[in-house]
C-alpha cells in the first residue's frame, strides 16, 4: 500500500492553521500577546478548525495501521508514536513556562502530563494543546478493542453505526453525561468519518459507506456550528455560521478524494518531510510562542512591518525545533523504544504461560533485520 503523501500535505496545512490561530488570534485575545493582527485575525480565528482535519485524519490512518496487526503490535506502534518526542515537547514546555514566569507549573502537573493521561485525574494540561492527544487515547481504545477481536470491514461497518446511533442518543440526552467520555460525541463524527473513509481506500466506496458518510458530515456541521458558539462565547468574538459549513465541507471533499484515490496524481515524496514536522510542531508552538510573544511584542507592537516579520520568525523557528526534534529524538528513538517495548511484552507474555505467536516471531526477525542494516 503506497504511502498517501497527500495527508502529510494536509497534516501540515491543518498543523499551521492552528499555530497561525494561536499566534494571531487567540495569544491576543486571551491577553498574552501584546500583538494585534486586526484584519488578518478575523481570517486566522477559523484556525482552529484544522484540528478537525486533525480528527478526520487519524480516523482514516489509525484504523488503516491497526488492520492486521495484533494489539500488542497496535498498542506498541501507538506508544512509539506518541510518547518519546512527547515527553521532550512536555519538559521543554515546562522549563520555558517556568523560567518566564508565564504559566505556573507544579511538579505534580508536569509528571502527570507525561503519562498524557492526566485529564482523567483532572490534572490540568501544561500546555493547551495536549487536550486533543486526550481525545486521541480514548479513540484508541475504540481500535485497540477491534484489534483485539479481530479487524475485519463488517465489523468496522457495525461499529461505525452503532457510535453514530450512540452519538445520537447522548445529543438526545437519553444517555448519562458520563458515557461521553468515551462517545466524545463533539468530535465522535470526525473519527467516523475517517474510519468510514479508510474502507473506502480499502474497498470501495458502497452506498452504506456513504450513508454514514452523509450522516457523519450533517452531525459536524451540527455539532461544528455549536462548538463555534463555545469558541465565540470564550474569545468573545463571532464566528460567521457559512465559513464554519465551508471548512468542514472542504475537509471532508479533501479526505473523500484523497480515498478514492483520486489525489494520487498531486501527490509529492517531499510532502512526507512536511508532515514529519506537524506532530512536533504541534506540541511545541502554543505556550513557548506565547512566551516568546509576550518578551518581544511590546518591541514590536507600533510597527506593522516588524509585527509580521515576528510572526514568520516565530514560526520558522517553530518549524526548525519541531525539525530538530523530528531528527534528533523522534526518528532514533522510534526503533529503540519500539524493541524495548517488543521485548517486555514477550516477557510478560512468557511470565503469564503465553505460546510465542507466530506474528511475535516474524517482527522478532524484522526488527534483526532491521538492526543488521542500521549497523
Amino acid at each position: 500500500m503506497r504511502r498517501l503523501y497527500e495527508l502529510d500535505l494536509l497534516r501540515i496545512i491543518a498543523a499551521v492553521a492552528v499555530v497561525v490561530f494561536h499566534y494571531t488570534f487567540s495569544a491576543w485575545m486571551q491577553g498574552v500577546s501584546p500583538v494585534e493582527f486586526l484584519g488578518f485575525g478575523k481570517l486566522s480565528r477559523y484556525g482552529y478548525l484544522g484540528v478537525d482535519l486533525f480528527f478526520v485524519i487519524s480516523g482514516f490512518v489509525v484504523l488503516l495501521s491497526a488492520w492486521g496487526r495484533s494489539p500488542r503490535q497496535f498498542v506498541v506502534s501507538r506508544i512509539v508514536r506518541l510518547y518519546p518526542v512527547f515527553w521532550v515537547a512536555v519538559t521543554l514546555t515546562a522549563v520555558v513556562s517556568v523560567v518566564s514566569g508565564k504559566f505556573a507549573i507544579s511538579l505534580v502537573q508536569y509528571l502527570a502530563n507525561l503519562t498524557m493521561l492526566n485529564a482523567a485525574a483532572n490534572i490540568e494540561n501544561i500546555d493547551v494543546v495536549y487536550w486533543t492527544l486526550w481525545a486521541e487515547i480514548r479513540f484508541y481504545l475504540l481500535v485497540f478493542v477491534l484489534a483485539w477481536i479481530g479487524i475485519t470491514r463488517r465489523r468496522v461497518l457495525l461499529t461505525l453505526w452503532s457510535w453514530l446511533a450512540l452519538t445520537g442518543f447522548m445529543q438526545l440526552r437519553l444517555l448519562p453525561g458520563a458515557a461521553d467520555l468515551l462517545l466524545q460525541t463533539t468530535f465522535s463524527h470526525y473519527f467516523i468519518a475517517g474510519m468510514a473513509l479508510s474502507l473506502v481506500y480499502r474497498f470501495g466506496m458502497t452506498w452504506e459507506i456513504a450513508a454514514i458518510l452523509l450522516l457523519s458530515y450533517a452531525n459536524a456541521i451540527y455539532r461544528g456550528l455549536g462548538f463555534a458558539s463555545d469558541v465565540a462565547d470564550r474569545y468573545d468574538t463571532v464566528f460567521h455560521p457559512w465559513v464554519i459549513v465551508g471548512v468542514i465541507w472542504v475537509i471532508f471533499i479533501a479526505m473523500v478524494l484523497i480515498a478514492l484515490k483520486s489525489t494520487a496524481p498531486l501527490a509529492r515524496p517531499w510532502f512526507s518531510v512536511a508532515g514529519s514536522l506537524t506532530y512536533p510542531l504541534y506540541l511545541v508552538h502554543a505556550h513557548i510562542g506565547f512566551v516568546l510573544l509576550a518578551w518581544l511584542g511590546p518591541l514590536v507592537a507600533p510597527y506593522t512591518g516588524m509585527k509580521w516579520a515576528l510572526l514568520v520568525a516565530l514560526i520558522i523557528g517553530m518549524g526548525l525545533l519541531a525539525h530538530a526534534m523530528h531528527v534528533l529524538i523522534e526518528r532514533p528513538a522510534a526503533p529503540q523504544f519500539k524493541r524495548v517495548l517488543n521485548r517486555i511484552a514477550r516477557s510478560e507474555e512468557r511470565s503469564a504461560g503465553q505460546p510465542d505467536t507466530a506474528d511475535g516471531t516474524l517482527a522478532r526477525l524484522d526488527e534483526d533485520v532491521r538492526g543488521r542494516r542500521a549497523h
